[in-house]
């Protein structure tokens, strides 16, 4: 990398390990595993890691038959998200840092080096990505923290008004998608963590087995004065769609923004932005099952607490 006055500019030194988590993914694996061949070039040193959450399909035998050359962890159990990632970062050096990576994820060949290149500063704890669905078209993936404001804004004016009004959590300022800074935090489909937020937030919360996992992290990233940044020089492909596609996912979805914001906020505070947060699906229910899914899930948590302990595990 060059920098000002042609003084050559060194890539963060660090060792890369790239960490999937799989669960029933062979209809999307194969597609992020040809994807790395050249997202990876470049990088001196760099593991593939597939953890998989007791899938049963192929998404196994994917994995250990691609050229890649991907270590295998089986976990045995569907243990979540959050605990899988802290399973395959159990077994890495501190010196590494952590591509984080959802299998319906495609790199191009230069995603990882811009990454990598933001990591240059040391008070950079994670580094994410501009995102891009079908026909290169721009996934709206910044967030801001989520508060009162976020929740009744969205509730009463929608995501994409919301958005434009800087009010929302969803970021929808297709400019800003063009400008290098710092967020609050970001979806996580896929992330770069610098070994250093590693050795200083710590793992993962295994508590919300999936969902908020993320904005959870970064929130700690940020805590431990680290930025998370955003480096629209880098892209990937996310095909996605399974939160919206499915009930059950959307309902887990909302219920865990909510236990993450209690984390963080008191009763009152909490109730006022579940309030939010239901007005905004009640009048969105005619729209389709997932919505009313969330409807449920945030009227009796206790019911969908119980579902998602039936699958721990299984």
């Amino acid at each position: 990398m060059t920098g000002h006055a042609g003084v050559v500019v060194p890539l963060h030194p660090n060792p890369v390990a790239a960490v999937i988590v799989t669960f029933n993914s062979e209809d999307v694996l194969a597609g992020l595993l040809d994807s790395l061949i050249d997202g990876l070039t470049g990088l001196e040193k760099c593991e593939v890691i597939v953890v998989d959450n007791n899938s049963r399909d192929h998404s196994v035998a994917i994995a250990s038959a691609h050229p890649i050359g991907a270590r295998i962890i089986q976990t045995g159990r569907n243990a979540g998200y959050a605990a899988a990632i802290n399973i395959a970062c159990a077994t890495l050096g501190a010196n590494v840092d952590v591509l984080i990576l959802n299998p319906d994820i495609r790199l191009r060949p230069d995603t990882v080096q811009a990454m990598r290149r933001a990591l240059i500063n040391p008070g950079v704890g994670v580094v994410v990505p501009k995102i891009v669905g079908e026909s290169d078209h721009l996934s709206y993936s910044l967030r801001c923290e989520p508060s009162i404001v976020t929740a009744w804004s969205e509730a009463l004016l929608g995501g994409t008004l919301s958005g434009k009004l800087r009010t929302g959590e969803i970021i929808s300022d297709r400019k800003r998608y063009e400008q290098v800074g710092p967020v609050d935090w970001a979806t996580g489909a896929i992330l770069l963590i610098s070994a250093k937020a590693r050795h200083i937030v710590g793992v993962w919360d295994e508590s919300f087995f999936l969902y908020s996992e993320e904005v959870d992290f970064m929130r700690r990233v940020r805590e431990a004065e680290l930025t998370v940044e955003y480096s629209p020089v880098a892209v990937a492909f996310h095909k996605g769609g399974d939160t919206h596609a499915n009930p059950f996912l959307f309902g887990l979805s909302t219920m865990n923004r909510v236990r993450d914001f209690a984390g963080h906020h008191s009763k009152f505070e909490t109730l006022v932005f579940r309030m939010g947060v239901t007005v905004g699906e009640l009048v969105r229910s005619w729209r389709g099952p997932e919505h009313r899914a969330a409807l449920d899930a945030l009227l009796r948590p206790g019911k969908w607490q119980k579902r998602v302990e039936s699958v721990v595990g299984k």
